[in-house]
């Protein structure tokens, strides 16, 4: 996804900060990076005493102190909230949000926020999650919500360092949504998201057959799908702007070396 958007041809390395022989990289070699993305994650960052969490918070912090900007979706939400000074609770209303985020609408600072440039006002995304952001960081920006979460998209300064993430997943299609629901069934049984495996696996394929072919009206109809799912030009919209407009200048400015 980072190569597909990005303007310049780009290395990327891969990180394991939640492995428990995991050590942070030094400021001499974060220092080489021009931005940092994040991913989501099954931990849970209000779990203050796994150290898992507190590797990543770390992590965080370290990065922020070098300037180097970051984004991530979900989990990435979370901990640049709880890192920076903000809270995290469960979802306190509604419950896990699962699937699709209905009716994200940019806040009146989100709108003119050079994250969401290009960004439908109101939009459906890729999401999972059963914590929130429930108190942003002092220099915290809400920048996107819906019924069931007050902030779906944020951004956080510390010094000259930005903190770009939101909640849902633009990193996502449905064929990823389809193997995540695969290897979740029973947990949203429990949760009341199906009935029976029978009706699990009757979504899992319709969602793998749209995936395949796009211009199945019937099934985009029957689950509420539309382009700020199914088109990247959309989808990734965020992910681009934090590129061009973070990572790629501090690149130029040789900000990174």
């Amino acid at each position: 996804m980072l190569e597909r958007v990005s303007p310049l041809r780009s290395e990327t390395d891969i990180i394991y900060p939640a492995d428990p022989d995991f050590v942070n990289p030094s400021p001499a070699e974060l220092q080489k990076y021009h931005g940092v993305a994040w991913t989501g994650s099954s931990l849970t960052v209000h779990h203050h005493e796994d150290e898992r969490v507190q590797s990543q918070l770390r992590l965080a912090r370290s990065i922020c102190e070098k300037r180097i900007p970051s984004f991530g979706s979900c989990w990435a939400v979370q901990i640049a909230a709880v890192a920076l000074g903000g809270v995290v609770a469960k979802c306190p209303l509604m419950g896990r949000e699962q699937g699709i985020c209905r009716k994200i609408q940019l806040t009146d600072i989100g709108r003119s926020h050079p994250m969401m440039e290009g960004k439908p006002s109101v939009f459906d995304a890729f999401g999972a999650h059963d914590d929130e952001v429930t108190h942003l960081p002092p220099t915290g920006l809400n920048l996107a919500t819906n019924s069931h979460s007050m902030v779906q998209a944020t951004s956080a300064m510390v010094g000259f360092a930005e903190f770009w993430a939101v909640q849902y997943h633009p990193e996502y299609d449905l064929h990823e949504l389809a193997r995540l629901t695969s290897a979740r069934i029973e947990k949203f049984i429990r949760l009341g998201f199906f009935k029976t495996p029978e009706d699990a696996k009757e979504y899992i394929s319709h969602l793998d057959t749209i995936h395949a072919d796009p211009t199945r009206k019937d099934l985009m109809w029957r689950y509420g799908l539309d382009k700020d799912v199914l088109s990247e030009d959309v989808r990734l919209v965020e992910v681009r702007n934090w590129v061009k407009k973070l990572v790629v200048p501090y690149r130029r400015e040789g900000l990174g070396l």
